[in-house]
């Protein structure tokens, strides 16, 4: 076959794909309809999740990840149909959260950037957006302190997570490295990227720490001899070319986000429960905390002791447990606790 026959055959085929695009949203406006006359939540991320399990048993070219990446816009533009609402994260545009956002959403997504965790809570709280992207958890530096308490004080649920590697790149408007006179970036993606600018010997050009890698990319774009390491999303929004690829020293740098609203999930039969624990500040009583949990039989997947708030008489524990509050299990347990507060419940992350 020809490469024009082979051309004119990927062009039938994108027709036939676009028909049945067209086919799947009328569906999706069908739902949409019943949703909306049922007050039901449009993101329902344990019916994505089946959708992408069951496709990525069929063995071909595309692996999972390429199926998930194609079908989370598939699944944004069906949301679109069905009711326009607003994704809250925490910015700037192109920052990792951003980038989270969008894997969740869809490039279509119609986002809202806050300066601080804080706004995330307050825009989805005052119904200024539907959902907030925060981030919760990096495996580097452990808890984000700001997410926890606003968790622990808002009537908002975690209704999804997910994690993300911390990828960084090297992108620049500049032919090649030799021409590349100043790198701006973060003090920390600095640090995070050493081994690759001391082995493409970049050690002595000027390095410019600025606030965010967002803005790395966007100062880097509009300077011929400038570089930036920054995101893929940032280097994608300012239209700079990616020269390198996965720069960071370790690729083991993930950070979980969480998605927030104010509905609750219904079981899915694959779920994750996160609770704020409190016990008293006395010997025994994480091993009694930890006891309820192992005669039950539930599987504890996170725990992180919180910083006490200036109260000296109690202790406080971030855990994930697997199952769904409402399983019975999981109800008589958290009924002996009695000291907790229920962050949600929501389909375990692929």
């Amino acid at each position: 076959m020809g490469i024009n026959e082979a051309r004119a055959k990927i062009d039938e085929i994108d027709d036939q794909l676009l028909e049945l695009l067209e086919k799947r949203m009328g569906l999706v406006q069908e739902i949409g309809a019943f949703k909306r006359e049922n007050q039901a939540a449009i993101y329902r991320p344990a019916r994505e999740r089946e959708i992408l399990k069951r496709l990525a048993r069929r063995k071909g070219l595309l692996n999972e990840y390429a199926i998930e990446a194609i079908f989370q816009e598939i699944f944004a533009a069906s949301r679109l149909l069905e009711r326009s609402e607003r994704i809250a994260f925490l910015g700037p545009i192109g920052s990792f959260t951003h980038q989270a956002a969008e894997s969740r959403f869809g490039a279509t997504g119609d986002y809202l950037r806050m300066q601080s965790i804080g706004a995330v809570f307050e825009a989805v709280e005052s119904a200024r957006a539907k959902y907030g992207v925060a981030p919760i958890y990096n495996n580097t530096s452990g808890l984000v302190g700001d997410t926890l308490e606003r968790l622990a004080t808002s009537d908002l649920l975690i209704v999804g997570d997910l994690e993300m590697k911390i990828r960084h790149c090297f992108a620049s408007r500049a032919e090649n490295l030799n021409r590349v006179k100043r790198i701006y970036s973060k003090d920390a993606a600095f640090g995070q990227c050493e081994a690759f600018l001391a082995g493409h010997d970049l050690g002595e050009i000027e390095r410019a720490p600025i606030e965010s890698t967002a803005k790395a990319a966007k100062l880097a774009s509009q300077e011929e001899d400038a570089a930036a390491i920054c995101s893929h999303i940032a280097a994608k929004l300012h239209n700079l070319p990616i020269m390198f690829d996965n720069i960071q020293d370790s690729g083991e740098n993930a950070t979980r986000f969480v998605i927030l609203s104010d509905f609750v999930n219904p079981p899915s039969g694959d779920d994750t429960t996160s609770i704020i624990a409190q016990t008293p500040n006395k010997p025994g009583a994480l091993f009694a905390l930890l006891k309820e949990f192992n005669d039950a039989e539930i599987n504890l997947t996170q725990i992180e002791s919180l910083p006490s708030k200036g109260d000296k008489r109690h202790s406080r524990f971030f855990i994930d447990f697997e199952g769904h509050r409402d399983n019975p299990s999981a109800s008589a347990t958290l009924a002996r606790i009695k000291q907790y507060k229920w962050l949600g419940s929501y389909a375990r992350s692929l």
